[in-house]
């Protein structure tokens, strides 16, 4: 029989969040697969797990995945720990939990602290309906394309971001999305912790120097709710276009019948148009 592959949740930021069922299965495992073994090899040590580790990263994905693989195959369960969380979101090891499941092998999580929910359920934002986007393209023509198709989404928006890229992110986000509320949540769980709540361009002008790895999290659009089908935006800017208006003029008076902004309706017809 094949081993199991445990997705081992790790603390954040305060390590009294590991349970104790992840100290258990960290001890049990024949071997731990983490995306950074120096940085996991505190967190063993604070514990006193003394099982062999294995590096999983983005560069060595491939070759060490397929060696995991034939290990669980031979019967070995193995964990898999990123350096703060949830493994596989935005992580590597959403690659081999893909080979396992292909595979046939068995995938077992072992929950615990995530830094996406946690920032959301402290947020005030609607939590009822969210998506989580991880973190944008680097490139500035793939991240504007990338926020273009999600600015007219009705849930809140869950992104990560990096603190020496977060103005920029930020000042993209206000032209794209227009001046909605956001949070932005740092060092989370930690003695530091932090939540900024406002409009976009108000905290970029008030926000300290980023520091630490950000959740960005951000209103969902009001004209996904308003609007019940996309190609509705069209007629009636259309229809006030035929009427004389310039375009925008007409986006202007369409915003008015929705009760939303000019910038939304301007999103929506150019989200339409990708």
């Amino acid at each position: 029989m094949s081993g199991t592959l445990y997705l081992c949740a790790t603390p954040i930021g305060n390590l009294d969040d590991m349970t104790f069922r992840a100290i258990k299965i960290l001890r049990e495992v024949a071997i731990i697969a983490a995306e950074d073994t120096r940085h996991t090899r505190k967190l063993l040590t604070h514990f006193d797990i003394h099982t062999p580790m294995i590096r999983f990263d983005e560069n060595c994905k491939s070759i060490v995945g397929e060696k995991i693989l034939s290990q669980l195959q031979a019967g070995e369960s193995i964990a898999v720990v990123s350096d703060a969380g949830l493994p596989a979101i935005s992580d590597p090891g959403a690659e081999l939990v893909k080979l396992a499941v292909d595979a046939g092998i068995k995938v077992s999580p072992i929950p615990g602290a995530n830094a996406a929910l946690s920032a959301l359920i402290c947020s005030g934002l609607d939590t009822s309906k969210f998506l989580f986007a991880g973190f944008a393209p680097k490139t500035k023509k793939n991240r504007r394309e990338f926020l273009q198709k999600l600015s007219g989404v009705d849930a809140t928006i869950i992104f990560y971001e990096a603190p020496h890229r977060l103005r920029t992110f930020l000042t993209e986000l206000a032209e794209i999305f227009g001046e909605r509320e956001i949070v932005l949540a740092r060092e989370l769980t930690k003695v530091h912790e932090e939540f900024l709540r406002g409009k976009i361009g108000d905290l970029l002008e008030k926000m300290p120097e980023p520091r630490g790895e950000y959740v960005v999290l951000v209103a969902g659009s009001k004209i996904s709710a308003e609007i019940p089908p996309d190609e509705n935006i069209s007629a009636v800017v259309e229809k006030f276009m035929a009427d004389g208006l310039d375009k925008k003029s007409a986006m202007r008076e369409a915003a008015k019948i929705f009760n939303v902004s000019r910038r939304e309706i301007y999103n929506k017809l150019l989200s339409l148009e990708l």
